[in-house]
């Protein structure tokens, strides 16, 4: 076992685990902490935990002090700093011409590196960039190339329900979402109705589809033959999560449809001979 606390970088981002070093440090905390990116600002997420050795990443880095009043100021300055910087950087895409957007910029705490995430669809020649950007930022520049769903998750956008993107409140990483689910929901494939503002399948298609698969397991597919208290009849349309089915009865030459819950189907037959025993 070992101690650790999760600490988060920036909102709905990854947690990292790192070692109190004997601190007294509690959920809410802001801390300084040393990363493979140089000194970062954070905020602790967790209380101190004790963690079995394979959940974390070992060794673990210790956490260098609890962020001061100074520390903190110095971290909202390079917030400020860091938005200007990437206002400089695209105007100096469009200096030289490259096909790239700039999606966020970023200076480590100690403001020895300053990172540009970029999307582009093309392989791009930076060197006479990144040297020009030196030159103005005086500092070490780093450009990370992101993709869609990721810069959507740093812009920050609505998304169809009228709240702000799920990728950008809540969600620390990115979950298969597969066009399956879709269809499973019954959802329009129309790729308009059906995609995120990053243009991916919206993420929240997968929230509900343990529930989806549970309820269609249980019920017949549309077009099955079934056996009801009302007579033997055809399924139209399922409704999953109310575990019902549309069944359409045909006697007498009237075509009537009822809606009945799947524990009521006697049977669901095999064959595709409807009227026949």
């Amino acid at each position: 076992m070992a101690k650790a606390i999760g600490v988060r970088f920036k909102n709905a981002g990854k947690v990292y685990y790192f070692s109190p070093n004997d601190l007294e440090i509690s959920c809410g905390t802001d801390v300084i902490v040393e990363t493979s990116r140089g000194i970062e600002y954070g905020t602790c997420v967790t209380s101190i935990l004790n963690l079995e050795e394979e959940e974390i990443v070992s060794p673990l880095k210790d956490i260098l002090k609890i962020a001061s009043e100074e520390d903190k100021i110095n971290h909202e300055q390079n917030l400020i700093k860091a938005e200007e910087a990437m206002e400089i950087c695209k105007e100096k895409v469009r200096e030289h011409e490259i096909d790239m957007k700039v999606s966020k910029a970023e200076y480590t705490f100690d403001n020895n590196k300053l990172i540009f995430y970029f999307t582009s669809d093309d392989r791009v020649d930076f060197r006479d960039f990144v040297k020009d950007l030196a030159a103005i930022f005086r500092t070490r520049i780093e450009l990370r190339q992101v993709g869609v769903r990721d810069e959507a998750k740093m812009i920050g956008t609505m998304g169809y329900c009228g709240r702000e993107s799920c990728c950008s409140t809540f969600l620390s990483e990115f979950n298969p979402v597969m066009i399956k689910m879709a269809k499973d929901q019954s959802f329009s494939l129309n790729p308009s109705k059906i995609s995120g503002i990053c243009g991916r399948l919206m993420c929240c298609l997968a929230y509900e589809q343990e529930g989806y698969e549970h309820s269609l397991a249980k019920l017949p597919k549309p077009g099955a033959i079934v056996d009801t208290e009302m007579g033997r009849g055809v399924v139209s349309q399922i409704i999953p999560l109310k575990e019902m089915v549309k069944v359409k009865f045909e006697k007498e030459d009237e075509i009537t449809e009822e809606y009945i819950p799947v524990d009521k189907i006697k049977r669901v037959r095999k064959d595709s001979r409807v009227y026949e025993d």
